[in-house]
């Protein structure tokens, strides 16, 4: 993993320095103002500093080094396996870990710890590069490190001596042990978030193949944290070429919140930013889906026209094409029910190349996660999608997030959390999520 931060006059110009020095695949970790320090820093111009990252092929092809094979042939030795990429973890070796309160507890830590080290909102600052502990993040994460080996030294005190104290004793690697437990604390709190185990033992395999001889805690913290960044990557958002009028539809099941999320983006797009937008709406399934986008249009002071059949899109679509933005909601529907979904796929083809299109899934993040790789799998047929997750104020596991972002390789663009409208909706923040993810508020 490559991390580096460029500076510029605005935002925009160290944006493009990034882009110009590390290429297309970059994901943008954090963006921060920068204050001029010194006496007469304050007659100073503040200037803009961006922090880029970018995932080393070659790195994810490296062998295991000799501190993870140490690691894992201890944890062999104690008959604790650590997870690999594809096992599921069996339910009487889950019990070797720790107890569920203290890994809450620890848990919490972690969660103290971030938000400790965030800035308005953001991740603590990543650094240049990730070769060194003492780098790895602004400041050492020395809280958690102490709390987790003081958790760890009253474990083993606790434990009467057996082969186990023996081996560890002998083991030339002194670090070892307490890596391994280490990675299994971090492995049970992913999955009380729900991640899904296959991608936590990706995660872990990924984190061991640069975990040296002597790794310190808040190297392995960071590292999983800035590689769970990179795994969301950047979101896809709505971007107005100011030219000619897009076209966004908004494509999902039912019970999502699909008209709702579409009054929250369209809100944000002419409050603040001033654009002209225009509603369209294929949901004549449902009278009061209609009447509620109309309400919302009569608000914002923006046309709407309802479409009966897929053909009267393109007249529609050219009524507004002075706009800036056509936002088109479509009928939610069961993604089992065969013939709606050939409506809705045959209206996203109605439209020629001469517009531009984005479409965006709408998901619940309280859907299970069965449900929800069916779904995509089923819309995927209809067309690319970028996703948004709603409800993220109804759940407390959000592993969902991650799971799907790396099933159907999409974007997450935006996330909701409330019903009202425009407040409770916000682009996709990546460090917040991974934040939650290990323990944090």
């Amino acid at each position: 993993m490559t991390i580096n931060k460029f500076q510029g006059k605005t935002e925009e110009e160290a944006l493009e320095k990034a882009k110009n020095e590390m290429g297309p695949g970059l994901v943008i970790m954090n963006v921060k103002v920068v204050k001029p320090r010194g006496l007469f820093g304050f007659l100073k111009t503040p200037h803009y500093e961006v922090t880029a990252a970018m995932e080393d092929k070659d790195q994810m092809n490296l062998p295991l080094n000799t501190a993870a094979r140490k690691s894992i042939d201890l944890a062999a030795d104690e008959k604790i396996e650590l997870p690999r990429p594809g096992a599921v973890l069996p339910e009487a070796q889950r019990k070797v870990i720790p107890p569920t309160e203290p890994i809450s507890e620890a848990a919490k830590a972690v969660g103290d710890i971030l938000n400790a080290h965030a800035v308005n909102g953001q991740q603590a600052a990543p650094v240049k590069s990730v070769s060194t502990d003492t780098d790895l993040i602004e400041e050492r994460l020395e809280n958690l490190q102490q709390f987790l080996e003081k958790k760890l030294t009253d474990d083993a005190e606790a434990k009467q001596p057996d082969k186990k104290t023996e081996l560890e004793g002998q083991h030339e690697d002194a670090g070892s042990a307490e890596s391994v437990r280490i990675f299994r604390m971090l492995y049970q709190t992913l999955l009380d978030n729900e991640v899904d185990e296959v991608y936590i033992n990706q995660l872990m395999d990924d984190v061991m193949k640069v975990t040296r001889k002597g790794s310190s805690m808040d190297f392995i913290l960071s590292h999983l944290y800035q590689k769970m960044i990179l795994k969301f990557g950047n979101p896809h958002v709505i971007t107005p070429n100011g030219k000619s009028a897009q076209v966004v539809f908004f494509i999902g099941p039912t019970g999502v919140g699909k008209t709702t999320t579409i009054a929250k983006i369209a809100s944000k797009f002419k409050v603040e930013q001033g654009k002209k937008v225009a509603f369209l709406t294929a949901d004549t399934y449902r009278i009061s889906a209609t009447e509620q986008l109309r309400t919302y249009a009569n608000i914002l002071d923006a046309p709407l026209t309802v479409i009966y059949a897929p053909e009267e899109l393109p007249a529609a679509v050219e009524k507004f094409s002075d706009h800036d933005l056509i936002f088109v909601d479509t009928a939610g529907f069961s993604h089992r029910n065969e013939s709606q979904r050939e409506d809705t796929k045959k209206l996203l083809k109605m439209l020629g190349t001469q517009y531009q299109t984005a479409v965006y899934l709408v998901l619940s993040a309280t859907t299970k996660y069965r449900d929800l790789k069916e779904i995509c799998d089923i819309y995927r047929s209809i067309a690319d999608y970028s996703l948004i997750f709603t409800k993220l104020d109804e759940t407390s596991a959000y592993g969902n997030l991650l799971n799907i972002k790396l099933y159907a390789d999409a974007m997450i663009s935006y996330m909701t959390n409330g019903q009202n409208v425009p407040d409770d909706i916000s682009v996709f923040q990546s460090q917040e999520i991974v934040k939650k993810l290990l323990g944090g508020d």
